[in-house]
């Protein structure tokens, strides 16, 4: 199954995509895998990283760090991924040297494809960077021209597709049909 989050910074997103992976792994017997996609730049970055550590400890997560080409990552057996975040991954794909650059929308919907087939659940945290009104410079308005086209494809292709606002989960998607 795969099941897409998303939401504004900040918004609770992160803490509601990893109770859905825990209550999945836990009903179904499975492994959790967390797919940390974020390269942390600065100390900003650091203490990102270091408090989303702090929210899945003890959680039983295996952590992986796949900056890039997420369609090679292996998993030591199926089970339940979750992969944070679609917006960094993104980023990584379009900007660091061993990204994809111009492949980046097919790159990182390829590698969605193929963690969802080997995986029993797969949950991908996005974010919401559209809702600012703010127009960016050409480099920031082709990312997130990116970005959404990716999150609409994945929102085409998931079982579930969920908006969390102020810790609110909305669901948007269930099932195949809209909500």
């Amino acid at each position: 199954m795969l099941i897409l989050v998303t939401g504004g910074s900040g918004s609770g997103k992160s803490e509601y995509a990893e109770g859905i992976a825990v209550s999945l792994a836990e009903r179904d017997g499975l492994p959790l895998y967390y797919i940390a996609a974020m390269k942390p730049y600065g100390e900003e970055g650091k203490r990102r990283v270091e408090r989303h550590r702090r929210l899945r400890a003890g959680k039983g997560f295996q952590t992986v760090e796949r900056y890039v080409a997420l369609k090679g990552q292996e998993l030591p057996e199926e089970g339940v991924v979750l992969l944070e975040c679609l917006s960094n991954l993104t980023a990584n794909e379009m900007f660091e040297p061993e990204g994809a650059g111009d492949g980046t929308e097919e790159a990182v919907l390829a590698g969605v494809e193929a963690l969802s087939g080997r995986s029993r659940h797969l949950v991908v945290v996005t974010n919401d960077i559209f809702s600012d009104g703010i127009t960016y410079d050409e480099v920031t308005g082709l990312y997130q021209e990116r970005l959404g086209h990716i999150n609409r494809e994945l929102a085409a292709r998931a079982e579930q597709v969920t908006e969390v606002v102020c810790g609110i989960p909305l669901q948007l998607k269930k099932e195949g049909s809209m909500i």
